[in-house]
């Protein structure tokens, strides 16, 4: 679709990511945000901060900002028009928390392989320093995938608080973004966040992540939804979009996709957790 410039795909091949890129209107997100906001009210035995993951296959809010064709475009002007999405994340961080995110590699824990995916990050609330935004260092796709540690930090919202040591923080780069925007970094990024020091909700969806149909899954089934293009090789177990919010279908699907995931992200861990 072309979304992207040449200089921000060259910023995304050279640096590892790209951002900011424009998705829609602040008032669009604004909407989208309501929308999240009233889905927490309604349906909140199934949407909290432990119930955060792939709510996109029972809500048509998440449905719709997974198939937003600058989003999709934007991802298709790096890895084709051939993509499945593998999942989605709701990264909210209330008002003066300490919740943060370590320093981490998406491609250590998600077992997939190879590693041709990208995880765009849409902005529905501003992301800056004061409010936790995503940081990331410049060029480290470029190294091979380095050891992680657990560390199941209590404010650590990563699943296993997985971290990468000995980051050179100086080479940060904070990602800022207006409400209506998004980033996109490679799985081998070098990636991480503070906590949110302002009154006000920091509210990002990671679509984590858009897939080649080639890539597999390594640990578990593996479930995915097909978004564009044709899929060749049939490695997942492919999702069907809601058509209202909280069909029980669909909540009986994400449950299932709820599970799997717990299998993959956990795998080998000492501990497990909630989310």
């Amino acid at each position: 679709m072309n979304i992207l410039s040449h200089k921000q795909i060259e910023q995304y091949h050279q640096q590892g990511y790209c951002a900011p890129v424009d998705i829609m209107p602040e008032s669009d997100a604004q909407a989208l945000r309501d929308e999240l906001e009233r889905c927490e009210r309604d349906y909140p035995e199934h949407i909290h901060g432990k119930k955060r993951n792939n709510t996109h296959h029972f809500l048509k809010f998440m449905d719709n900002i997974v198939f937003h064709p600058r989003v999709v475009g934007a991802v298709q002007d790096i890895l084709g028009p051939d993509l499945l999405l593998y999942g989605s994340v709701l990264f909210i961080k209330e008002p003066e928390s300490a919740g943060y995110v370590s320093w981490h590699q998406d491609g250590i824990y998600m077992g997939l392989q190879p590693l041709n995916f990208i995880t765009p990050w849409v902005a529905l609330t501003h992301s800056n320093p004061t409010n936790g935004c995503m940081s990331v260092i410049p060029g480290s796709h470029k190294d091979a995938i380095r050891q992680h540690h657990d560390s199941f930090g209590e404010d650590n919202i990563l699943t296993r608080g997985q971290k990468v040591e000995n980051v050179n923080e100086n080479d940060a780069v904070d990602l800022i973004l207006k409400p209506g925007q998004m980033s996109l970094h490679h799985p081998q990024l070098i990636h991480g966040s503070k906590p949110n020091l302002s009154q006000d909700r920091r509210i990002g969806i990671a679509l984590q992540a858009y897939i080649t149909p080639d890539v597999k899954q390594t640990v578990g089934k593996g479930y995915a939804l097909h978004i564009s293009g044709e899929d060749k090789f049939n490695h997942f177990q492919m999702a069907t979009r809601p058509k209202a919010d909280a069909n029980p279908n669909d909540i009986k699907w994400r449950n299932s996709v709820e599970k799997d995931w717990s299998e993959i992200l956990y795998n080998g861990a000492k501990v497990t957790r909630e989310y």
